[in-house]
């Protein structure tokens, strides 16, 4: 039968189904047969031939023959993971039912009153045409059977190592013999070698492609909570029992996803352009395999954040993904994760003679999704990844993606989650010791010439978000800082590059128009200028770059220390600031975001140059990106706290005379909450909360009494004078030579005794795992668009803008 004769029947079964309003019997095997035996039908024609309009006159009008075609699909999936697919026919009829529901089940989970449906029992009709080998698999539920939810999930957990189907079947001689499906031991048939298993099974697109659509009906399946709002965020029943002790598979998928996605090698053969030349099923099935664990990992019992998310957890079954993850701890399998993901990750950075030669993953926004979770749930593999140079490999990709994102309002959501990676990694001393390394890569990135430590490419980067990025990207400001700041007493060199950087930030920080704007600006100085703080406390020898630009740029700590905080200072600033707000306005400069310049060391062209925070922080909610060119996402931009939430003593820290090329100082350790993100409007401060607010002179002087400002003026007081007799007593206009003077100096003994080190750390919140929920789906619908499994769907996850 040709490909046109088999889409001409199945839409002719279609258009009957969807025509009558008379229910058509389950006993009718021959009308049901047409949905899943026809041959040829690809899953975009699927998609073709069930229109969204047909689907829900469907559900509408005929409900009870919507719910007899998923009783039948899943019925016939059932009976296929029991037969092990023993047919070419069988197997055809595998595909086209998981098709099928891939593309019915959105339209039932849109539907409020459907959702129940597949959580009930199977009739009495199913009931009688079960299986007898099926009697043992099936728990009894309410009304005496599986729910169809459950009978669902374990035939594809099933079918996902169902033997000459999925996975390498044992040789057999003669006629095709059926395979139960309680007698294949999925341990021995991981589908690659990796995490637990030595063996790697020979490459075959066919069991590839069809691991591929199990595993996207899978995801649909797990996709019911795209349909409730972000109010209604609870655990997802899918998840919670695929993930549970009740799928016996649940460790053998977890180490073959895992081990797929490791072992996977962009590059082929190596030879340039052999990826247009062939077709690549492995790629597609890694792309389905990351999404699958991001949101099975997603379920997490521990820490709840509430005591009502407490009692839910209480009753839930434990999420056995989340368990194997948190459970690695040998040497060569960490070590395999990382080298993994790392190399996935820095496929987008290859550079080659020929352009475009080299094949490029486009899935690197499921890889750090993957690798935050590796870290939050697996503090083993967390200190493994600290403990060698090996992280570097992981920050220079993520620099790369974030210098790339930075003024695209669609890549907001990229930029956060590679923000808070670098938040969880710089809470760890061992980041900030590995930073000292030398850059000597050439990446393609548009940042300065500069010669120095991968330090300096942090700051660098982060400077170009704060000055150069999307305005979507100010609420990040604070966790920009925080990273530098708990990295900043481990800096042993910084290049004159990213020290005027921070000078530069502390410039526009400063100015008195911004600090009295809004009631957290100030704090932004304040993470300045504990970096200044630390650097001299702690690595003074090695920084002679930072201390001469502080030199030069003495005036802005002087102007910090004589901020005027009266009534009349406070109003000229503003009226200034409302003044070029005018202005630039007039003159069609809409833009007020801060912008570079080639001297750094000049004066801040304006003071719009820098935005407004806190409303940034209340209106960011509301903002909607574009992605894709076909949808947009919301971002759900992080709201930043303007303190950090602090915990914890200080530590002892050794004196400035004790330093060593070691670091060996201890630091206390705080605690800080990451970003807020995607809560609901009213647990932020109302509009006109912040629209009546108003810097007085009590509140000014409240915070500018507490400026850490002491070491640094004592630093200026005791080297300005000797650098000033130094330049006129040999009359020197090189700054090589003062830098050789500062490089020989010492200020033993001459500053304040050293402060405590204070690491703010990661610290779990509802507020994050809502934001994170959010992004890992919001992920998954934009790259589920060939076919478009959830487009044209009512989500109520987030907004959808079409353009």
């Amino acid at each position: 039968m040709g490909s046109g004769d088999s889409k001409l029947h199945f839409r002719k079964a279609v258009i009957q189904l969807t025509s009558t309003t008379q229910p058509v019997e389950a006993s009718d095997g021959v009308f049901w047969e047409q949905f899943w035996a026809e041959p040829s039908m690809s899953v975009q024609d699927i998609f073709a031939l069930v229109p969204a309009a047909e689907i829900r006159a469907l559900r509408e009008e005929s409900p009870s023959n919507l719910a007899t075609l998923c009783y039948k699909v899943v019925e016939k999936l059932s009976w296929a993971a029991v037969r092990g697919c023993p047919s070419e026919r069988e197997r055809v009829a595998v595909l086209n039912c998981a098709r099928l529901l891939t593309r019915l089940l959105p339209f039932v989970f849109e539907d409020a009153d459907w959702r129940g449906f597949l959580w009930a029992g199977l009739p009495a009709a199913r009931k009688q045409q079960r299986c007898p080998d099926d009697d043992d698999r099936d728990a009894e539920g309410p009304d005496g059977s599986r729910p169809l939810a459950e009978t669902l999930l374990l035939s594809v957990a099933d079918l996902l190592f169902c033997p000459d189907f999925t996975v390498q079947g044992r040789k057999r001689v003669g006629q095709e013999v059926a395979v139960d499906a309680d007698g294949v031991d999925s341990c021995e048939l991981i589908w690659e070698a990796g995490v637990g298993f030595s063996q790697s099974p020979p490459l075959n697109c066919t069991h590839d492609s069809n691991r591929t659509e199990l595993l996207k009906l899978l995801l649909t399946c797990f996709s019911e909570v795209l349909y409730l709002p972000p109010a209604e965020h609870r655990h997802n029943p899918w998840v919670l029992f695929f993930c549970s002790a009740a799928n016996r598979h649940a460790l053998p998928l977890f180490t073959s996803l895992l081990n797929v996605v490791c072992a996977y090698e962009p590059s082929g053969w190596g030879l340039p352009y052999d990826h247009l030349l062939f077709s690549d099923q492995r790629r597609l099935l890694v792309e389905q395999a990351l999404q699958v664990l991001m949101v099975a990992l997603e379920q997490r019992r521990p820490h709840a954040a509430s005591a009502v998310e407490d009692e839910t957890d209480s009753g839930g079954p434990e999420n056995q993904f989340v368990n194997f993850l948190s459970r690695i701890h040998r040497e060569e399998d960490l070590s395999f994760i990382l080298k993994g993901v790392s190399r996935l990750l820095n496929n987008p950075l290859l550079q080659t003679y020929l352009p475009n030669s080299a094949k490029k993953i486009a899935f690197h926004q499921e890889l750090l999704v993957l690798f935050w979770k590796l870290c939050d749930f697996n503090k083993k593999f967390l200190f493994f990844v600290l403990k060698s140079s090996d992280v570097l490999d992981v920050l220079v990709p993520i620099l790369f993606f974030l210098n790339e994102a930075r003024a695209d309002p669609s890549g907001a959501g990229l930029v956060h989650m590679g923000v808070f990676i670098l938040l969880l990694l710089s809470g760890e001393r061992n980041f900030g010791v590995r930073l000292n390394k030398p850059f000597t890569l050439r990446v393609p990135m548009d940042v300065p010439v500069f010669s120095g430590t991968h330090a300096d490419l942090l700051i660098v980067i982060f400077h170009r978000m704060m000055t150069c990025g999307h305005q979507r990207l100010q609420p990040l400001f604070d966790c920009l800082l925080t990273v530098i700041v708990n990295v900043s007493p481990y800096l042993k060199s910084l290049s004159m590059v990213s020290a005027n950087k921070l000078l530069h930030l502390l410039e526009v920080f400063s100015w008195p128009w911004f600090l009295f704007s809004a009631p957290h600006n100030h704090q932004l100085v304040f993470f300045l200028l504990e970096v200044f703080n630390n650097l001299i406390q702690y690595q003074f020898d090695g920084n002679s770059n930072l201390v001469y630009s502080l030199i030069r740029r003495r005036s802005l700590f002087q102007q910090l220390a004589n901020l005027q905080a009266d009534a009349d200072a406070i109003h000229a600033a503003l009226l200034h600031k409302k003044k070029k707000k005018k202005n630039k306005k007039s003159a069609g400069a809409a833009d007020s975001r801060p912008r570079p310049r080639q001297d750094e060391s000049a004066q801040p062209d304006a003071p719009e140059d820098v935005p407004d925070l806190h409303r940034t922080r209340i209106h960011n909610i509301s903002q909607v990106s574009q992605v894709g060119g076909d949808v947009a996402l919301p971002s759900d931009a992080p709201q930043t706290p303007a303190e950090c939430s602090v915990v914890g003593g200080a530590s002892d820290t050794e004196s400035n005379s004790e330093r060593d090329h070691e670091d060996t100082q201890t630091e206390s350790e705080a605690a800080t909450r990451l970003p807020a993100a995607a809560s609901p409007p009213s647990s932020l401060p109302p509009p006109s909360a912040s629209a009546a607010w108003s810097a007085t002179p009590d509140w000014v002087q409240s915070w500018k009494s507490k400026l850490p400002l002491q070491t640094i003026m004592r630093l200026l007081q005791v080297l300005v004078p000797q650098v000033e007799k130094i330049c006129i007593d040999k009359g020197l206009t090189d700054e090589s030579e003062i830098l050789k003077f500062l490089q020989h100096g010492t200020l033993v003994g001459l500053l304040p005794v050293p402060h405590p080190i204070l690491i703010r750390k990661y610290q779990v919140n509802a507020v994050t795992s809502s934001w994170f929920h959010t992004h890992t789906w919001g992920i998954v619908y934009l790259r589920n668009l060939d076919p478009p499994v959830w487009y044209d769907t009512d989500i109520r996850l987030f907004e959808i803008q079409k353009i």
